[in-house]
Parts: C-alpha cells; structure tokens; sequence
C-alpha cells in the first residue's frame, strides 16, 4: 500500500530530512585523501545523534542477511550501493565515494545519497558524478501529481542511455517516510506512463545508480559491486509530490 502522508506526517519527514541532508553536508567537508571510511561513519554517526535522531541504516534487517553495522552506506569505485565502512578503507587521490544515509526523527525518516570526488579524479569519473545528478533530477522534474511512477523511471533511463552509461540493474528508489522503506518500488528505467499514478502527499526516495559499461551487478551479502570492475554512482533525495513541483525535503535550506 502506497502512504499518503497528513501535514503533520510531511512536517516530521521535512525535519528528517534537514538532518539528513546536514549529514551530506557535513562528509563533504570532511571526504580527502587518507581518511578512512569508518572514520567518515563515525563523525556522521555522532552528529545525527547529536540531533536527536537515530541512524536509520544501523541493525536494519533484511531475511538472509546479518543486521546492517554502520550508520551510513559508504561505496567506493565500483562498489555501488551498501558498502560498509572500514577502518582498512582509506579513500585515495582519484577515488569516488557515495554516501548514503537514512535518518529516524520523532519516528520519521529521511534518506538520501551523494557521490563525492577524493581529491583529483579523472575526466571519466567527473562525467560519471555529473550524469548521475543530472538523471537524478530528470527523475524529480516527472514526480508530479497525477503524473505515474514509469514517468519517473523512463525520465532517468533514457537520460542514462543518451549519455552512454547504464542503470544497475535490480537496485531501485523507493517510498519513505513513515518506514525507511515503503511502497512504491521506484525502477530506475521505465516505460512513461506506467505504474502507480503519484498522488499529492506521497513520500518518495529517487535514487539513480549509474555504471560505466555495463548494467550488470554482483551481490556480496549487503555491498553491490558492478560486475565489470568499472565505477558506478549514485545520487539520491527524498521528495514530496504536491500540487506542483515535487518539493525536495533532503536540502538544507
């Protein structure tokens, strides 16, 4: 079932997000050359404490797997999604590392994602980062009311596809707000026009993955890695579907 959210509901998620977006914020002062990522993790993890939320992603539970250890997803090079942090993982000069984090407030829930340069990346990587954001926000621009979900989902593929690079295949948006994850399933490709038709007061996770070279992944328990050993970026925000523009929740504005 699809959640349409009260006023009183979309306040407490707007209020989540803000944290989580200070959370994006925050790591990108503090992403370079050396740091390792359970360094990055902790800092973030403190900080959303701080705030008097709870790291959404820390023991989340899925059948088959252990409970998630960290507060935050961190994912380098071609490792995709769901990359858990280490304190043997130094970020080096040229790397590109995706952060995602999901934050509870007041029992609310915000989630978004970055993918920040280390230091001095190539062209390649730098063109990578720019596509994904864009298709991220081609994505956001279909999520209107009364338009569908497919809209969304072709919107981001087919700008994918023009700029030469791939969505990974199974990995998906989602609904958020009341739980970390919700209903609807948000594919990250599509055919306009199908789907559940988007509705003012929903709640959603737009999440573009994007591989060079290939759309195909391997799972490693929790982390994703993209099969051909190529990078792969990610870019996410919570959005609101209202009467006009979807409004995005996970800025700090």
């Amino acid at each position: 079932m699809i959640l349409i959210k009260s006023v009183r509901e979309i306040e407490k998620i707007r209020a989540a997000s803000k944290v989580v977006a200070r959370v994006l914020g925050l790591m990108a002062k503090y992403v370079r050359p050396g740091i390792s990522t359970l360094d990055l993790n902790s800092i973030a993890d403190d900080y959303i404490n701080k705030c008097g939320g709870k790291a959404a992603f820390k023991g989340y539970t899925v059948p088959g797997l252990p409970k998630y250890p960290t507060a935050l997803c961190i994912s380098v090079n071609n490792c995709i999604v769901h990359g858990i942090p280490s304190a043997v993982q130094i970020l080096k000069d040229g790397d590109i590392v995706s952060i995602d984090v999901g934050v509870e407030l007041n029992s609310y829930f915000g989630d978004a994602a970055v993918t920040l340069p280390v230091g001095n990346v190539s062209e390649e990587n730098k063109k990578l980062l720019k596509i994904t954001k864009e298709a991220l926000h081609q994505g956001i621009e279909k999520a209107k009311n009364g338009n569908s979900i497919g809209d969304i989902s072709a919107a981001i593929g087919e700008y994918v596809t023009k700029n030469g690079y791939f969505t990974a295949e199974k990995l998906t948006g989602h609904g958020v707000g009341r739980f970390l994850h919700e209903e609807p399933i948000i594919p990250n490709f599509g055919k306009i026009g199908s789907g559940n038709k988007l509705k003012k007061g929903m709640t959603l996770a737009i999440e573009p993955m994007v591989n060079i070279g290939s759309p195909n992944v391997i799972a490693k328990e929790w982390e994703f890695f993209t099969q051909n050993g190529k990078n792969s970026a990610h870019f996410e925000h919570t959005i609101l579907i209202t009467d006009n523009e979807a409004e995005i929740l996970t800025i700090d504005n």
